[in-house]
């Protein structure tokens, strides 16, 4: 069987206009396919944030791969075609050279929560080995290798101002509230460090948008490369399976221009917070809620564990909290519960909670944490917070998925002890040890505790 080509599909590689940083499968089902979808000569230069296996997988293939779309009633596929050039980490001359281009109007990334780097504050964490070892490379040498996130963009802004190739807009995809103003956060903070005249220059060159991105994508297994193999006749090394639904609202300024990615199905707002806000809520809340409680009461992907009623009694009870806080309509956020609750459903997407469970220290303060306080603040006990809460406590005293997570080493020691010595400790880690949540947070671990599998 032949390999999946260019050739086979007639359609070459588009000039490069947008590069990419963190090729994984949720960035192929989504920015790149809104950008193929867009269809207007915009192509891509991902480039991949560690393991180098990405690229050596699309690189035969000219930067194609099959998007599977699993509905409930059956797949579609689609060759997708807008990665023109995939690159490895460590290949940072082309990383420099595409942004000393003029043509290069945007760069995107989907790096996680973790890849901003930034400390207890929400700024650069200057203690971070990497971060130090990026500062002293780009204070010596303005074209040395770098290997963070934040480094990475530093670099690359330093060689487009020597080049004069203009101004451009960074993009961050990250389920991180407000990330365009955390990305120029990080960036500006390394920045002033190697080069204090380049944040002059970025602030007037240098547009952040911020984004709210959302589309359930599991990983890639064999079955994917043997229903591609099936269905088009072609090898495939790295399809990617996704959902139906997706959804990219973006508020930014794109002062070279962008591809017709409104036409595409996005969109362009003043302003992305509402929106941000429900999602992180509701879709993201709920996912974390179900991979620490689901998995401990014996599940293993969403959809059969929002098939379970208790399981979706605690979503509900979730959401009906999460809602009150939410600054959007209701019959909007109605809408929006039942189409999750159908998303969650799909039999044909078998998303791994062990998958959405990582990270947790990252992703609790900003799904769970605004919502509790909230219900402390209007005077009401946030069960439905605690429930996700005590759920996580239990994740880090060993039951359920196992614990990944960029923080792992400083969240040990809070397992240790009773597990009212440990709802403590988690919830002053959180800073989150407000009057009856101690209390609720208990109860809830010592009823999951008592159902776990």
């Amino acid at each position: 069987m032949n390999r999946l080509t260019r050739a086979q599909i007639g359609r070459p590689a588009d000039p490069v206009r947008i590069v990419h940083l963190g090729v994984g499968n949720f960035f192929r089902a989504h920015q790149a396919w809104y950008t193929h979808r867009a269809g207007d000569g915009w192509g891509i230069a991902a480039f991949t944030g560690r393991s180098a296996a990405m690229a050596e997988a699309l690189a035969p293939q000219g930067g194609l791969y099959t998007l599977i779309t699993r509905g409930a009633e059956g797949d579609s596929f689609e060759v997708i075609s807008s990665l023109s050039a995939v690159h490895a980490a460590s290949e940072h001359g082309a990383w420099l050279g595409y942004f000393r281009d003029p043509q290069v109007a945007i760069v995107t990334t989907t790096v996680t929560e973790a890849g901003y780097l930034r400390d207890a504050s929400g700024g650069l964490d200057l203690a971070h080995a990497g971060v130090q070892a990026d500062i002293a490379a780009l204070q010596q040498d303005a074209s040395a290798p770098v290997s963070t996130t934040p480094g990475k963009l530093v670099a690359g802004l330093l060689a487009r101002r020597a080049s004069g190739a203009g101004p451009m807009t960074i993009v961050p995809c990250d389920n991180l509230s407000h990330n365009g103003a955390v990305a120029a956060k990080v960036v500006g903070a390394l920045a002033v460090l190697v080069d204090p005249s380049l944040v002059g220059w970025i602030n007037e060159n240098v547009s952040f948008a911020t984004t709210m991105v959302d589309r359930i994508t599991p990983a890639t297994t064999g079955e994917h490369r043997a229903a591609v193999a099936a269905a088009l006749g072609v090898e495939d090394a790295s399809p990617v399976p996704t959902e139906p639904f997706s959804e990219w609202v973006i508020q930014g300024a794109f002062p070279a221009g962008r591809p017709a990615w409104d036409a595409a199905g996005a969109r362009l707002v003043d302003d992305v917070v509402p929106f941000e806000a429900r999602k992180l809520a509701l879709l993201n809340g709920s996912h974390s809620l179900l991979a620490y409680a689901g998995t401990i009461v014996g599940h293993e992907t969403v959809a059969d564990a929002i098939g379970d009623e208790r399981c979706r009694s605690w979503v509900e009870a979730w959401w009906d909290e999460a809602c009150r806080q939410l600054p959007l309509p209701g019959d909007e956020l109605d809408a929006y519960r039942a189409a999750l609750l159908d998303r969650f459903a799909n039999p044909n997407i078998r998303h791994a909670l062990a998958q959405i469970a990582g990270d947790g220290s990252l992703k609790l303060p900003v799904r769970i944490v605004p919502t509790l306080r909230a219900e402390v603040a209007a005077g009401r006990t946030p069960t439905g917070a605690a429930r996700v809460i005590a759920a996580w406590v239990l994740h880090l005293r060993g039951l359920g998925a196992p614990v990944k997570d960029v923080n792992a080493e400083r969240l040990a020691p809070l397992a240790e002890g009773t597990l009212d010595e440990s709802v403590g400790k988690v919830l002053t880690f959180l800073d989150a040890d407000l009057p009856g949540v101690r209390e609720a947070v208990l109860a809830a671990a010592q009823e999951l505790a008592a159902s776990a599998s």
